[in-house]
Parts: C-alpha cells; sequence; structure tokens
C-alpha cells in the first residue's frame, strides 16, 4: 500500500476514482462529521475551519485554520479530523495548520450559525468582521429572539464567547464573538 491510497478497495471500487474528485468529496462529508470540542453541535467545517482538502503528492491534504492562533482545542481538532479521516478509510491523511489568513466568524456556514442559536450560544452578525468586537452591541438572545441584552463579562465559557444576559427573558447565554 503506498501513502494516500485508500485503506478500503471496495470504497476505490466503488467511486471509480480514486484519489480523485468522488473521494474529496467524501472527505468532506467525513469531515463534516467531526464536531468541534467546545462547541459539539457544530461541525467543523461549518464553523469554517477548514480551508482545503485536496491530493498533493499521494495524500490527502487537509488544510485547517484554528478560530484564534491560541486556542487550546486546535490539537484536539487536528487529531480529530485525522481520526475521522483515517477511520473514514483515508491513509495517513496530512494536516496543514493555516493561520493566514486568520479565520474569521464570517466563515461560520448558516447551518452552523442555526446549529449555534439552537444550542444557546448566540451567533455572531454575518459580515460585521472584527471591528464588532471592540463594541459588539446588543447580541439577540438565542432562547427568546430579544435584543435587550446585557454583556455580562468579554468571557464566556471559552475565550471565544462573551457571557450575555437577556433583560426580556432574563435568561444567560453565551455570544460567539465576532473575528
Amino acid at each position: 500500500m503506498q501513502p494516500g491510497e485508500l485503506i478500503y478497495r471496495e470504497w476505490a471500487t466503488f467511486t471509480g476514482t480514486p484519489l480523485g474528485e468522488a473521494d474529496l468529496a467524501r472527505a468532506w462529508d467525513c469531515l463534516a462529521e467531526v464536531m468541534d470540542p467546545e462547541v459539539p453541535v457544530v461541525s467543523v467545517v461549518d464553523l469554517g475551519m477548514i480551508r482545503a482538502v485536496a491530493w498533493q503528492e499521494g495524500h490527502l491534504h487537509v488544510q485547517v485554520s484554528p478560530t484564534y492562533s491560541g486556542c487550546p482545542a486546535t490539537e484536539v481538532i487536528e487529531r480529530d479530523v485525522r481520526d475521522a479521516l483515517e477511520h473514514f478509510g483515508f491513509h495517513k491523511p496530512r494536516i496543514e495548520r493555516v493561520l493566514a489568513p486568520a479565520w474569521t466568524t464570517d466563515w461560520i456556514t448558516d447551518q452552523g450559525r442555526a446549529a449555534l442559536k439552537a444550542y444557546g450560544i448566540a451567533p455572531p452578525p454575518k459580515g460585521q468582521g472584527r471591528d464588532t468586537l471592540r463594541d459588539p452591541g446588543p447580541a439577540a438572545c438565542p432562547h427568546c429572539g430579544g435584543t435587550h441584552t446585557e454583556q455580562l463579562s468579554e468571557f464566556g465559557s471559552t475565550a471565544c464567547k462573551a457571557l450575555y444576559r437577556c433583560r426580556d427573558c432574563l435568561e444567560p447565554f453565551d455570544y460567539f464573538k465576532c473575528l
């Protein structure tokens, strides 16, 4: 077996295009099942952390951008990505950490934003960019939808979230900081 070959030959036969586009689609499907360890209802794909998947020199090559350079979950995420791909049949995938361009909340998919909200975390506004980190303003409550909210702390359950409270329903909630 050569590095980068599929472990399960029947998959290669099934796709008819080993090391081709069909297998890249399978890799993306696999990665869509890898959940973020800090927000286990959102995949690393829906968080926009997977920047590229391609074949390079016979290996599946995956570029992963952490949500910020000091994220303590980065190594766990990279391990989970590698383990999932190997479990799915990709032999020794190469994982590359990509820091530039820096990850932004604009890369979170609509599905990811909906999953955050359903989990009780206010998603960041789309397309707002980094300026809202300094003055985030009110966040829509993920529980009642009210915007009569206040920030209690710049940090929530993780460094990438702030702690808010809704003045309408009185529920506290995390707000995913806009980067």
